[in-house]
């Protein structure tokens, strides 16, 4: 028996992505249990980085399934003209698992894309959390005969530019309120607040470094090194120039910009911070 090798990709996902899923199924006609749409992107070495995706009207039964494909080739004409950058990169369906209805659905994306990835957004929670998976296609049988198609998993990582994580962070705040909304901070509060955050995060690192030089825990050089540069990434501002900007109100607005341009520069540290301590040091 021949089974085809379907290549090992990563699938980047953007929250964008996510979010743009659940809307649309939010949205859907009463008479449909799940949507699917294009996901759009760009292909890179050992990787697909999905970073938008379309919905697509479609109709679904036990037996048949009929999608919409001149609305879908007419809205990835439009969305060509905004993002040329982005092309076809797979599809999306809302759902647990992989149906029998995603092989002919797969099959047209096969003749849009090189090596289509297929993505299922749980919206029905069944693990109690959303959750979500990416395949690709692979052929299987006997050459000469009948074949047939099957979806291997890939690792998904999510992914995110500045605007999205700052987005996040806000929509973060919302499950400690009831009403579900949040307040933008002003600009100095949101300064205030990241600073504080790096301070946390500081004192997570000192304390591990505290228990490496006391042989409590064992030392990492990649830990090591990460650490290293961050320390050579962060803004260097001359002390005394620094408290010379706090005491001249005619250097308020340069104090402003280097202090953003430092905190923007807290989403990345402490970013960095994060991934230390939780993909190597749980």
């Amino acid at each position: 028996m021949h089974f085809g090798v379907s290549p090992h990709l990563i699938v980047k996902l953007h929250p964008v992505v996510l979010t743009t899923i659940i809307d649309s199924y939010e949205r859907r006609n009463d008479c449909q249990h799940r949507v699917i749409g294009t996901l759009l992107g760009i292909h890179e070495k050992g990787a697909v980085e999905v970073t938008n995706c379309l919905c697509i009207p479609h109709n679904e039964s036990e037996d048949e399934v009929a999608v919409d494909m001149e609305f879908a080739k007419a809205m990835y004409e439009l969305h060509k003209k905004v993002n040329p950058s982005e092309v076809i990169v797979g599809w999306y369906a809302t759902g647990a698992d992989v149906t029998g209805h995603s092989v002919l659905i797969h099959d047209y994306y096969s003749r849009e894309a090189n090596n289509p990835i297929h993505l299922t957004v749980d919206t029905t929670l069944s693990e109690g959390k959303l959750s979500w998976k990416a395949f690709t296609s692979c052929s299987f049988g006997v050459p000469g005969k009948n074949t047939g198609t099957m979806f291997t998993p890939c690792k998904v990582e999510i992914v995110c530019y500045a605007p999205e994580q700052v987005g996040l962070k806000l929509a973060q705040q919302t499950k400690h309120n009831k009403q579900r909304s949040v307040e933008i901070l002003p600009d100095l509060d949101l300064i205030s607040n990241a600073v504080e955050d790096m301070l946390g995060l500081i004192d997570v690192v000192i304390g591990y470094i505290d228990d490496v030089l006391a042989n409590r825990k064992p030392a990492d050089n990649s830990v090591g090194r990460t650490l290293m540069n961050i320390v050579q990434s962060i803004p260097q501002i001359n002390p005394e120039e620094f408290q010379d900007m706090l005491n001249s109100n005619k250097k308020v607005d340069s104090f402003y910009r280097k202090s953003t341009y430092c905190s923007g520069s807290h989403d990345t540290t402490s970013g960095k911070f994060l991934w230390i301590f939780t993909d190597h040091h749980p």
